[in-house]
């Protein structure tokens, strides 16, 4: 249970953010800027965040004072809200000007993501802790794992639905041959004129 829980949480991250991209592609247009859908990115944030945040520590019967020691979750998790929401802005910004191309900057976020922490981790710990020489081959590795998932996955748009053919009109969805034109019969009928059997 002690690594199921993360492995979890991890794995419906992951869901998320990897949705991200491809979500916030459908917002790009050259009507406006990178910053009209980042703004409701930041309403996503505030309602999620802050709304869910307070109700979820009521119901841990956690304490909503930021003061004294309790100060390290108000600095840490402001910069870390910096940190999140500049990768946001960074993100959105990335697939407006590649024209919602999620293919090949998702990749490069999450493989870069991935690498920038251990290398972060690497620079705290220096001289502290023994440092494989696996970990730069698993870097290489996830370089090359970004430009095999960029390059090689399939991407395009849906193929178009054909149109409908000339004379059929749709009828919920199905397509049916358009009625004869009563007008141009009843013309007809008019034009004919009825023979009187008893004559």
């Amino acid at each position: 249970m002690k690594i199921f829980l993360p492995v979890l949480f991890a794995l419906c991250t992951a869901m998320c953010w990897g949705m991200y991209g491809p979500t916030i592609g459908n917002a790009q247009s050259k009507s406006w800027s990178p910053f009209k859908p980042y703004v409701f990115i930041g309403i996503a944030y505030l309602v999620l965040a802050i709304i869910g945040g307070l109700i979820a520590m009521r119901l841990k019967g956690d304490t909503f004072s930021y003061t004294g020691e309790h100060f390290a979750p108000a600095k840490w998790g402001f910069l870390a809200g910096c940190l999140g929401a500049l990768g946001a802005l960074f993100l959105t910004s990335a697939m407006m000007t590649s024209k919602g191309n999620a293919l090949l900057v998702m990749p490069i976020v999450f493989g870069g993501a991935v690498s920038v922490t251990a290398l972060y981790s690497t620079w705290r710990l220096w001289g502290h802790v023994q440092i494989s020489p696996v970990l730069w081959v698993g870097i290489a590795m996830v370089a090359v794992g970004v430009i095999l998932v960029a390059t090689n996955t399939p991407h395009g748009h849906a193929a178009a639905k054909p149109a409908p053919a000339a004379g059929a009109v749709e009828h919920g969805g199905s397509e049916q041959p358009a009625p004869a034109d009563d007008g141009a019969d009843s013309a007809a009928s008019e034009a004919t004129p009825e023979l009187d059997p008893n004559s």
